[in-house]
């Protein structure tokens, strides 16, 4: 199973030392500009408190100390491997925790963020549910994922994501069946109008969705 937690735990492990040289190389520095697009809304909304839900190597959380630095931000992963990384760069503080029962009480959160990581959790609805059970009322969810273009970028980027993409990072990082797994989960995810659903079934309102990069990135929003 794709999203069997000691599957997804174990595959970054293993591409944790070289996570970060593989997602600049391979994304060819756009990386950069998703963290800031998806920043600068944040710093918008004026936050308190943020939670950087499946921080990894912590590239999000930095990002948002430059852009929030009023906020006390706090990043959360389950993978340990990815969380040392993110200690090393400076991304404190930090905890291992699980998306689908994190160990924050109710509503004590303004903002919660996902990049690239509730595609990997074993429940997508359930880990909703756990993120607006910290948002307090009235705070807001932001989430950066993968998806599929629209034609014509569709067929290009399918050729890059299942047969490039899976070699030239199995030559950066060693593990290229992290990478096979990645063009998969991406190919299944839900985008657009779907995951804007999804978030309306777990108790969010206002759902928006934004294509980034003519659409290989969607950036959604949502409130409590």
């Amino acid at each position: 199973m794709l999203q069997e937690p000691r599957f997804v735990q174990s595959l970054f492990g293993a591409i944790a030392r070289r996570y970060d040289l593989a997602n600049h190389l391979l994304s060819g520095g756009l990386d950069f500009f998703w963290r800031r697009r998806a920043a600068r809304i944040i710093r918008g909304w004026n936050p308190e408190r943020i939670l950087d839900l499946a921080t990894g190597s912590g590239d999000v959380a930095l990002t948002l100390r430059r852009h929030c630095p009023q906020a006390h931000i706090v990043g959360a992963d389950f993978c340990v491997p990815m969380l040392r990384e993110a200690v090393r760069k400076g991304a404190t503080p930090v905890v291992a925790a699980d998306g689908l029962a994190l160990p924050f009480a109710p509503a004590v959160f303004d903002v919660v963020t996902v990049a690239f990581g509730l595609r990997n959790m074993a429940s997508w609805q359930g880990a909703l549910h756990e993120m607006r059970r910290v948002l307090r009322p009235g705070g807001h969810l932001l989430i950066l994922d993968f998806s599929v273009p629209p034609p014509p970028l569709r067929g290009v980027y399918r050729l890059y994501l299942h047969r490039l993409l899976p070699t030239i990072a199995g030559w950066l990082t060693g593990e290229r069946g992290a990478y096979k797994y990645l063009g998969e989960s991406i190919e299944r995810f839900p985008a657009g109008r779907a995951m804007c659903g999804l978030l309306e079934s777990a108790g969010f309102a206002d759902p928006t969705a934004q294509r980034l990069s003519g659409g290989i990135v969607s950036l959604y929003t949502a409130r409590v």
